[in-house]
């Protein structure tokens, strides 16, 4: 297997646009169209931030366009980099105990709004930022003028600067080897250089057309010709160029406005001119890099060694946890490029309410969910009312976790209140999964005029209950100042079943039997409810894709019209009805006037009446008899 392994990587048959970088205990991946980044923390336990990315298509086409893209991969790189380090040092953080969190931290989030690690990541970005200008830019700006002065034939007067600028790009390459030495030193960068080597050597082993396993990862070089380490070497040499030629005109101008190459203002222009050009540097540094990887030929060997060397020592073999990291990640990429309909996933970690909260709004509109169920969301398992949401407060890392399993599970799909496992309706609480339909805000108008309908002593029987709610609901309503009877049925015996643990929790009393509408009921009642299915058949398919995918179908098909139901017990309702009973039944928009026209042309009804909800839907129908 070896000998096979090893032969099929000659030649690279599958190279791929996707990318990488080494962060913090894990790896991130970046596709066209996404980015995923894999963390494991001290526990063991992996971690996966997956997230969605502009794709090229839709980007502005100048940021495509040769030596520019360059720029706009460089700036973005950087920017993308630091907040997905800083990213994954927030999810490898261990969980803070309930109360236990920094005085710091709670001073900051009562006093500024801000967390510690809204700190940590503005600081780190300023701090990194202006080290690289001071170890790459200004230290080696000011060595060099100290040489010229001890040796005036290399100063930048001379030969227009060209030997100072080769003396200051050779000391920025030794700096650039310095700092890379240096960071050995310390464990956790080592360790961060051996998740750099799972990163490339997964890349390799995609590129090689092999399986995607450990095995075949450890076998692969951890050597690539994209790494960030060999376009940085490429920077650094480019720059030599660039800066020796900019060089020319900018002495030219000093000499013209009489001033010297070796003083205060000369290092202050000079800085800014190479701040100014680094834009210039990368992009001629990213086509040079996209150019050598076109190819593995020995012919342009000699180029891409220099680079390999500095990758010997910025990635290091990792081991089989690591791999398994950057293999997760590679695959969630290809995943998320390939699916535009695969859900976005975050980090668990502290954060703010406001900021966890437009996140997860901004989610659901992608997904065309109601935003509202983020408030929701929210507001369940933080245990506070909707209308506290506007204040602002610290989300632990704990309760970010908590909120976030309902979010991912959220994003699939699945309806919110299976995921809860229950919802509130008429003040009661209702479970719900799988096996009934969720019961709905409109429906509680059909019990609020059942209530309001019954006399001591009435009988009341609810068709097609499902989870129980209405039947519930009622029976709970009547009892505090009625002596009512309630019966419920349902053709389902899996709705039943979670219809009797309602019944139990609410303390409600009522019977309940498995029939097909009137078809095992026995008696008669003062009142009759019911809310059957009644979907068009042919609409089912374009309903919301949380009830068309999981609600039950037995409870939303009423047939071709959505009426079949209405029919059913307009021709038998009469039987099982007292004299001066009531039938009450909810329907959907713009079926009640066809209801009425049924009932009149079919039953002993004596009038019929038509309910509006709250948003000017004809909602209920009322059948006298």
């Amino acid at each position: 297997m070896r000998t096979a392994v090893r032969g099929s990587m000659k030649k690279k048959t599958d190279r791929t646009y996707i990318g990488g970088q080494a962060v913090l205990q894990g790896v991130m991946m970046r596709g066209k169209r996404s980015m995923v980044t894999v963390v494991r923390g001290d526990d063991g336990e992996l971690q996966t931030e997956a997230l969605r990315l502009t794709p090229p298509e839709k980007q502005k086409k100048w940021k495509r366009l040769p030596f520019l893209r360059g720029v706009v991969n460089f700036v973005s790189s950087l920017v993308t980099g630091m907040r997905v380090l800083l990213r994954s040092s927030e999810a490898i953080m261990p969980d803070e105990e309930e109360g236990k969190e920094s005085k710091l931290s709670r001073w900051m989030q009562e006093k500024w709004k801000i967390t510690t690690g809204d700190l940590l990541s503005v600081f780190s970005t300023a701090l990194g930022v202006i080290i690289a200008i001071a170890l790459f830019l200004f230290v080696p700006q000011v060595v060099t003028d100290a040489i010229a002065k001890a040796a005036p034939a290399v100063s930048r007067d001379a030969m227009y600067g060209i030997w100072a600028n080769l003396i200051e790009g050779g000391f920025r390459l030794v700096v650039f080897l310095g700092y890379i030495l240096f960071t050995l030193l310390f464990k956790s960068l080592r360790e961060t250089y051996m998740y750099h080597g799972a990163e490339h050597k997964t890349i390799n082993c995609h590129e090689y057309g092999l399986p995607l396993t450990v095995e075949n990862v450890k076998k692969c070089s951890r050597l690539h010709d994209r790494c960030g380490t060999t376009f940085l070497f490429i920077v650094l040499v480019i720059s030599i160029l660039v800066f020796s030629l900019v060089s020319v005109p900018l002495n030219m101008f000093y000499a013209y406005i009489g001033i010297g190459t070796a003083g205060f203002w000369d290092n202050l222009i000079s800085l800014a001119v190479k701040i100014l050009c680094l834009p210039i540097v990368a992009g001629v540094s990213y086509e040079v890099l996209k150019l050598l990887s076109y190819t593995d030929s020995p012919l342009v060997l000699p180029l891409k060694a220099p680079g390999f060397l500095l990758q010997k020592l910025t990635t290091r073999e990792p081991t089989d946890e690591m791999i398994e990291c950057a293999i997760l990640a590679f695959r969630g990429v290809e995943t998320m490029d390939a699916d535009p309909t695969v859900p976005v996933r975050f980090f668990a970690t502290e954060t703010k309410l406001s900021k966890l909260m437009a996140s997860m709004k901004e989610s659901f509109a992608e997904r065309g969910i109601d935003a509202s169920d983020a408030e929701w969301i929210l507001s369940v398992s933080l245990h506070i009312p909707r209308s506290a949401l506007s204040e602002e407060r610290r989300i632990s890392r704990a309760e970010c976790k908590k909120i976030l399993a309902i979010f991912h599970e959220r994003l699939t799909g699945r309806p919110l209140w299976y995921i809860i496992g229950d919802t509130e309706f008429y003040g009661y609480l209702i479970k719900v999964d799988e096996r009934v339909l969720i019961p709905r805000p409109e429906t509680e108008i059909l019990v609020q005029h059942a209530v309001a309908s019954l006399k001591e002593g009435d009988s009341v029987l609810d068709l097609c209950t499902g989870s129980g709610a209405v039947a519930v609901a009622v029976a709970c309503e009547a009892a505090k100042d009625k002596n009512v009877s309630v019966t419920a049925c349902d053709i389902s015996e899996d709705a039943l079943a979670l219809a009797r643990e309602n019944a139990r929790i609410n303390k409600a009393s009522v019977t309940f039997v498995k029939s097909d509408l009137f078809e095992s009921v026995h008696g008669r009642f003062n009142l009759i409810t019911a809310n059957p299915p009644y979907v068009k058949r042919g609409e089912i398919a374009s309903l919301p894709e949380d009830v068309r995918n999981f609600e039950p179908h037995i409870a939303l098909d009423g047939g071709e019209d959505g009426l079949d139901f209405y029919r059913a017990i307009a021709e038998k309702a009469g039987r099982y009805l007292l004299r001066g009973g009531l039938l009450i039944m909810e329907c959907g928009e713009g079926q009640a006037q066809e209801i009425v026209k049924i009932f009149n042309s079919v039953s002993r009804c004596d009038y019929a009446m038509v309910v509006k909800d709250l948003a000017g839907v004809e909602r209920v129908v009322k059948i006298g008899f």
